[in-house]
């Protein structure tokens, strides 16, 4: 464990190329990827995320790119950020995490130090990824190398809370290496670290955070789907309610993306696995992985009740990706939601400024129309807050409709007098 390291950084998306930026700035750095067209993109100063800047980019004078891995040899530390995603059957996928950790085994050398920043349950870098790098390395841990755990707390989309802004979980496999770990990653973020006891307690630390998060969702969706049957608009319950000094601020909607919609389930993959069998997170879970569904069936019974033949409608859907003001299309809710539309027989467009066309194609079968004609809809959703929607305000969100068309707000950018439904 040197003092001034040679950084890798395996996995150059939305987690690891901040990373990589960041350590590039002051250390020799390496930004491995298997994607050839990532790695050119960003030797040419693009990042097709939006996360970070071609200026931001240009300050990481000690950064290079690679789809090499031989040429991460010379590396002291690798940090692995990779997606953890699940499968079909919502069961934790640890593929792309089992595939990194065979890469690093293949150049791995005596006294590196592997870092993992993967959301993954309590137990997963001891367990599944440790023993990969003694089985392709031939080395043996915390002997030959040490490995850590520090997981990331990216926010797509989000310019305020930056990687450098805000504290960084540390953790190691022994002592000294938990102490090499934080005081490495102290010399990126300015907020400050937290060095956790063990890698455990960093992994559960990380995957409970999301998973907070999604069971308030929940509870929010919840009551959202009760008001609407009172004829109680959630918005206004919601304002009343948070005018009390401890009310959290949630507010109902589609819970998709790589985290919250993902995390839990990793969470009660292990619980299961141990024998305890979690109810409050799994029926969060089933909430918000139903709440697509629900609103189209709310918007369905709008446009039967206004007498729209649903089978033959043209809908409209604004917006795509899963937050707002970001390109980031992984497991997005809104899918489900399109493919219930669908399921009834209707005809349906979606635009998103945001998304690209080329990811939507191929990851979920859709074409992106650039221009959506006005009075050509017998349903508008707007699905995805943009600030370019609420933009638009009221009265060009109405007009792409046709004069009898439902106009649903799933995100609350437009005021409710404006609006036919809304959770």
């Amino acid at each position: 464990m040197v003092d001034n390291p040679k950084i890798c950084v395996i996995g150059l998306g939305y987690v690891g190329l901040p990373l990589a930026v960041a350590f590039g700035r002051t250390l020799p750095t390496v930004g491995y990827d298997r994607n050839r067209e990532r790695v050119h993109e960003l030797a040419q100063g693009r990042d097709s995320t939006l996360e970070v800047t071609p200026a931001d980019l240009a300050t990481a004078r000690h950064l290079v790119y690679t789809a090499e891995l031989e040429e991460t040899r010379p590396c002291d530390v690798y940090i692995v950020a990779v997606p953890t995603p699940i499968d079909e059957h919502k069961r934790p996928d640890l593929g792309p995490l089992l595939s990194a950790s065979r890469a690093v085994g293949e150049v791995l050398s005596p006294g590196n130090v592997v870092v993992f920043e993967s959301t993954v349950y309590p137990g997963a870098t001891e367990e599944d990824c440790l023993p990969v790098l003694e089985e392709v390395s031939g080395l043996v841990g915390n002997e030959d190398f040490f490995v850590g755990y520090s997981p990331e707390r990216i926010n797509p989309g989000d310019k305020e809370h930056r990687l450098e802004t805000i504290t960084k979980i540390t953790s190691g496999s022994t002592p000294a290496a938990a102490d090499w770990v934080d005081r490495l990653y102290r010399r990126i973020i300015r907020a400050g670290t937290f060095r956790a006891s063990s890698i455990r307690v960093a992994e559960a630390a990380k995957v409970i955070e999301n998973t907070q998060r999604d069971v308030n969702i929940a509870l929010i969706n919840e009551l959202a789907l009760i008001f609407q049957r009172m004829g109680i608009d959630t918005q206004e319950v919601l304002e009343a309610a948070g005018t009390k000094w401890n009310f959290l601020p949630f507010r109902p909607g589609l819970v998709g993306g790589h985290c919250i919609g993902v995390d839990p389930y990793y969470l009660t993959h292990k619980a299961q696995a141990i024998g305890y069998h979690p109810e409050v997170i799994l029926a969060g879970r089933r909430i918000n992985d139903h709440m697509a569904m629900n609103v189209a069936a709310q918007v369905v019974k709008l446009m039967t009740r206004k007498g729209i033949l649903v089978s033959a409608a043209r809908i409209l859907v604004l917006g795509l990706t899963f937050k707002e003001n970001c390109p980031d299309l992984r497991n997005t809710k809104v899918v489900d939601m399109i493919r219930e539309f669908h399921d009834y027989g209707a005809r349906v467009e979606v635009h998103d400024p945001w998304a690209d066309p080329v990811h939507a194609r191929h990851e979920y079968g859709l074409e992106l129309i650039a221009d959506p004609p006005a009075g050509s809809y017998d349903a508008v959703v707007v699905a995805v807050g943009h600030a370019r929607f609420r933009d638009m305000g009221p009265e060009r969100i109405r007009a792409l409709g046709r004069d009898h068309a439902v106009i649903y707000d799933l995100k609350y950018i437009l005021p409710a007098s404006q609006v036919d439904g809304r959770l």
